[in-house]
């Protein structure tokens, strides 16, 4: 299993020394967010899910059907991460500015402040467990996200609280999507650099699987996990696996690496420089053996095969 090992820490109990049950998911409108919802909710788990006055009233009513208590709050407004986080057993923060950008919403603001005022906000609260959803770090490649994903990560883990700490791979409903030029219906699709190099596409579903799996598997806590698909692809054996379903033949635009470099190096906003970053880390590949890990947590996982089959259905 691919982790990384930390001191064992005891739960906390609440003052009057009863159980909590339920369990905060920050960034709960989000895709991944919203999919943890889903899957606490399939278990019978009580949720309340963080939402802000700006988030999308349809997605807030899906919330609701679930039967999740909403909070509302932001994390740029400490007095409301303070409000929401007590009363509840487990914090799990999907939260991120990258997708879902709103007035005032930054990496600064979002990832790096806003995170670590949650960890902080659930010490003080006596919240037994904190799961961060995280992603894969690359040495060689350092830009705003990354840097600020990692010292969030060390926050956690000196903050005291048991805690779960997912680095998850490249989602490949995103990265395999028109959003990100992967536009599969209308025959062309974009890749970042050569296009050889493997990478670990996983389903976010499947990273909603583990993060539940994470509050109620002992062997998850206070540990680091790498999280990732059941096969290694390259972009280009991707684009074969879709013209071998029945996509017919992609016209293929690669985005060359220097290029990438030149953009990350001329950019001035955080969020574009992390951008061209992770386009750079997808270049230079992320190979995961998820074999053991997938095994320990009992998680079957979503194939790319999988993915482009449902995507080509419908």
């Amino acid at each position: 299993m691919n982790t990384t090992n930390h001191p064992e820490q005891q739960p906390v109990e609440t003052k009057a020394g009863k159980s909590r049950t339920k369990t905060l998911v920050v960034g709960a409108t989000g895709l991944l967010g919203f999919e943890v919802c889903r899957c606490l909710a399939g278990l019978e788990e009580p949720v309340r899910a963080l939402v802000r006055p700006t988030s999308d009233p349809s997605k807030v009513s899906e919330l609701k059907s679930l039967g999740a208590e909403l909070a509302e709050g932001d994390l740029k407004q400490r007095s409301t991460i303070e409000r929401a986080c007590r009363g509840v057993k487990a914090v799990i923060s999907t939260a991120s500015a990258t997708l879902s950008r709103q007035e005032g919403d930054s990496i600064q603001s979002v990832d790096l402040d806003g995170q670590i005022c949650l960890i902080d906000a659930a010490k003080a609260a006596g919240v037994e467990h904190f799961v961060f959803i995280s992603f894969r770090d690359n040495p060689n490649l350092r830009y705003p996200l990354t840097e600020v994903k990692r010292a969030v990560e060390r926050h956690l883990m000196a903050s005291g609280l048991t805690y779960t700490i997912l680095q998850a791979s490249y989602f490949m409903e995103v990265w395999l999507s028109p959003a990100l030029g992967f536009d599969v219906a209308n025959g062309a699709v974009k890749i970042y650099g050569d296009g050889d190099n493997k990478l670990s596409w996983v389903s976010y579903r499947d990273v909603a699987q583990f993060t539940v799996a994470a509050l109620r598997d002992g062997r998850a806590r206070n540990k680091v996990i790498e999280v990732g698909g059941p096969q290694a692809l390259s972009p280009l054996e991707v684009v074969r696996v879709f013209e071998a379903a029945g996509a017919g033949e992609l016209a293929v635009e690669h985005v060359p690496e220097p290029a990438l470099r030149s953009e990350m190096a001329s950019a001035t906003d955080p969020l574009q420089i992390s951008f061209a970053g992770l386009m750079l880390q997808y270049a230079d590949g992320d190979d995961i053996d998820m074999a053991d890990t997938s095994k320990t947590f009992d998680i079957p996982l979503t194939s790319v095969r999988d993915y482009v089959v449902r995507a080509l259905t419908g």
